[in-house]
């Protein structure tokens, strides 16, 4: 049998969850599918797929064996494509990185209508306040806020995401009201990130002047979910990505402190691995974060209030 063949009935077999979907999106009998992934285990000495009458599963050795060998077709599919040989639909698993506060009603919109525009691909999304190394832990893209992208991986700015400091109006009253100016910001609890560092931070006031902000922390997490629930629950202050509180603060659930002092802005980059044989799945989804999310932002600023990036380690 053909082992490029057998490599790709093995992929739409892990893809669909079962031999009948993948046999019907590759025109061949379900038993022909199953004879495919049975001789791609007797060439590999290991069994790949845990089988049973209901349900099918990858193996430990499937698991590292579909990792390795998705990423070798979809630079396939990419090199085939890149050089005019056929134009390929976006298609396949693309496993995507990304901050916590993207669980959000806005982003979910942009994912049911990329779904809606690529059906052939599944967005297998991780949201996650952690570096992860996108090759060592089989991601095809990451969403990053940062200002800093590593110069190792490839960066597509996709939009400006600006963070609010916020809280609750009962915890202000409690705590002796809304702070006037940055210094007295310090009275007041503060629910911080435990994955950035926000000890060097400053606010630019009126007339460009730049004012130290000093947080007293009441909590450290690392789940911007968490941050905002608590909040909510009269805890403390935070800073908050506007995607996550913009309908608090317009049903006046939340309250902006400080607003005529403007917080470093933070960027939202696409980080993937090359621009070279960028699989169609890949580049669909980059070009429609970008067309969706308001494409190329101004110039970044020096600084970052996020670190959920997303960045590889090392």
């Amino acid at each position: 049998m053909d082992r490029l063949t057998s490599l790709r009935v093995f992929r739409e077999v892990v893809e669909s969850g079962s031999f009948v979907a993948a046999a019907e999106r590759l025109s061949m009998s379900p038993p022909m599918a199953s004879k495919h992934v049975a001789q791609l285990e007797k060439s590999l000495g290991a069994r790949l797929l845990h089988r049973s009458s209901r349900h099918l599963s990858l193996t430990e050795a499937g698991t590292a064996w579909y990792e390795q060998s998705r990423r070798a077709l979809d630079l396939l599919d990419a090199a085939e494509a890149a050089i005019g040989q056929k134009s390929e639909a976006p298609r396949g698993q693309l496993k995507v990185s990304a901050p916590v506060w993207c669980a959000t009603p806005r982003f979910a919109r942009v994912l049911a209508d990329y779904r809606e525009r690529f059906p052939e691909v599944l967005v297998d999304i991780h949201l996650e306040n952690r570096k992860v190394d996108l090759a060592a832990d089989g991601y095809d893209l990451a969403l990053r806020a940062t200002q800093e992208p590593s110069p190792a991986l490839i960066a597509r700015p996709l939009c400006r995401v600006p963070f609010h400091l916020a809280g609750t109006p009962a915890y202000l009253r409690r705590m002796g009201g809304n702070p006037m100016l940055p210094a007295d910001v310090g009275r007041l609890g503060a629910i911080v990130p435990s994955y950035v560092n926000l000890e060097n931070l400053s606010l630019k006031g009126p007339g460009g002047r730049m004012f130290p902000l000093r947080l007293t922390p009441a909590l450290r997490s690392d789940d911007t979910t968490l941050t905002l629930h608590a909040v909510r629950a009269d805890m403390g202050i935070a800073f908050l990505p506007e995607w996550l509180v913009d309908d608090d603060l317009a049903a006046g659930r939340l309250v902006r402190l400080l607003p005529d002092h403007a917080s470093p802005p933070v960027t939202l980059f696409a980080v993937y691995t090359s621009r070279q044989y960028m699989a169609p799945k890949l580049r669909s989804f980059i070009d429609f974060l970008g067309e969706r999310l308001g494409g190329q932002p101004p110039a970044a600023a020096k600084r970052t209030l996020s670190g959920q990036g997303h960045a590889t380690r090392g």
